[in-house]
């Protein structure tokens, strides 16, 4: 691949998905109704271990269970997860490098381009879980609307597990078995890219 197109392709990316930020939070943070509870009867497990109603957070005292922490909780979540898509973006443009290096290196080993290789598969793998550990611990929302069929939080949601358990094949394939480990490194950019531009659609 050219590499001033595979730039002018990760540009377009990155804009189009810069605009579809509001889609996201307007998805992600749905208001509540005045009746409803503090915390949503549905939670992630990670969130729920930290931000449920017995949760570490509760239990230690660090953010007690009440209208204006709520509040401050709700601001920390929606800084955590404009976080969470600005590291999605970098980490996407780390993906895409690497498959261009990794195709590259596939087809002709050179000892410069494998530690290119390696140094930016580390920092994307750093960003990656980075970006999820973002999402993951995040403040609950104050409600967890349920959609009848397919939608775009949910489609963003499955298609994480997918490159969840693609990134971390990858790492443990990296020096075990080159074609596990090209197979799922493809399987994690595309599930990845296709969780980036979900929302849009």
């Amino acid at each position: 691949m050219n590499v001033n197109l595979f730039f002018l392709f990760l540009l377009v990316i990155t804009n189009y998905s810069l605009r579809a930020q509001e889609d996201l939070f307007a998805e992600l943070e749905i208001e509540a109704p005045q009746e409803e509870l503090l915390l949503p009867s549905r939670m992630v497990f990670t969130q729920k271990f930290l931000w449920g109603e017995k949760g570490l957070f509760r239990k230690a005292g660090i953010s007690s269970l009440n209208i204006e922490q709520r509040e401050k909780e709700l601001k920390v979540r929606r800084s955590m997860l404009k976080v969470h898509q600005i590291i999605g973006y970098l980490t996407l443009a780390g993906m895409l490098t690497q498959g261009f290096l990794g195709g590259k290196l596939y087809n002709n080993w050179e000892r410069g381009l494998y530690r290119t290789h390696k140094t930016v598969g580390n920092l994307t793998t750093l960003s990656y879980f980075t970006g999820a550990g973002l999402s993951l611990f995040s403040p609950p929302p104050l409600t967890n609307k349920k959609y009848k069929g397919l939608n775009s939080i949910k489609a963003h949601k499955y298609l994480a597990s997918i490159h969840f358990s693609a990134m971390v094949a990858t790492g443990i394939y990296k020096n075990r078995n080159k074609k596990i480990h090209k197979y799922s490194a493809y399987t994690a950019v595309g599930s990845f890219a296709a969780a980036v531009l979900v929302f849009k659609f």
